[in-house]
């Protein structure tokens, strides 16, 4: 599978990870059972999944607080995912 993979682009031209550095290879440990790995390969993994099931729920069957429990959690999944950049891109490396 890694190797049908994208490189990330970002990454070889100005030589550090962009933002969605780490989703493929997350989703693909996830697809082998490496759960852990996962979640350490791309921190926003597991909120992305619920963000994105909550949205399509209420794509076809809108729920009373669906509109601002989606508004929370995509602000939840844009802080994980830039506290996860900085993480990796300046103090990690």
């Amino acid at each position: 599978m890694e190797e049908f993979m994208l490189p990330c682009l970002n990454k070889k031209l100005l030589g550090f990870e962009c933002f969605g550095c780490g989703i493929q290879r997350s989703i693909a440990l996830i697809l082998e059972g490496e759960f852990v790995g996962a979640f350490h390969m791309y921190p926003a993994i597991y909120s992305l999944t619920v963000l994105f099931v909550l949205i399509l729920i209420n794509y076809f069957q809108n729920f009373k607080w669906g509109s601002k429990i989606i508004t929370i959690l995509a602000i939840l999944n844009a802080v994980i995912i830039v506290t996860s950049f900085f993480i990796k891109n300046f103090i990690i490396n």
